[in-house]
């Protein structure tokens, strides 16, 4: 007995469930045209409407508007100031803007190091130093690869890389 109850259980859950695909709601509207949508009706003081709420399944192969497309009117421009681009405010990197930000992604990623670039941007190319040592306040970066070839990167005291004299 024990058993078929278990497998008659078992057999209830596995049947398949139907969804329902379509639903009226209650459309509420309040005095201060507030509206809400519910499936238990309105309240006495709300003004009722029945609404069709269709949820097709995705995939049916029928494209179904969910809204209709506003037309904008583009209004003619005559004053062509109005067009200019207006720079409020630039990037200051703190070494003089000496590179532009395209010069600076490619040379961080070409793993080149150039004048004007900052601390950031060197552990950006290369990674972390093996070595750092700081002398009067001027910060020297130093590499070392596989091959046992060394390379350095001197900084200014405001961290910028010093140019080649």
């Amino acid at each position: 007995m024990n058993t078929l109850l278990r497998s008659t259980l078992c057999t209830l859950l596995l049947q398949p469930c139907t969804t329902t695909l379509a639903a009226t709601v209650h459309r509420c509207e309040d005095p201060n045209g507030h509206l809400t949508f519910t499936l238990q009706g309105c309240p006495d003081e709300q003004q009722p409407q029945l609404q069709q709420a269709n949820n097709p399944t995705p995939g049916n192969g029928k494209a179904i508007p969910l809204a209709k497309p506003s037309k904008q009117k583009r209004s003619k421009r005559k004053n062509k100031t109005e067009n200019t681009l207006v720079v409020v405010g630039e990037r200051q990197d703190g070494c003089g803007n000496q590179l532009s930000s395209s010069e600076r992604r490619s040379a961080i990623i070409g793993q080149r190091i150039r004048a004007g670039m900052t601390q950031r941007d060197v552990e950006s190319a290369l990674g972390k130093p093996d070595k750092i040592s700081s002398q009067n306040g001027q910060t020297r970066y130093q590499y070392r690869d596989e091959k046992g070839n060394s390379r350095q990167v001197s900084f200014d005291e405001s961290g910028c890389v010093r140019t080649k004299r």
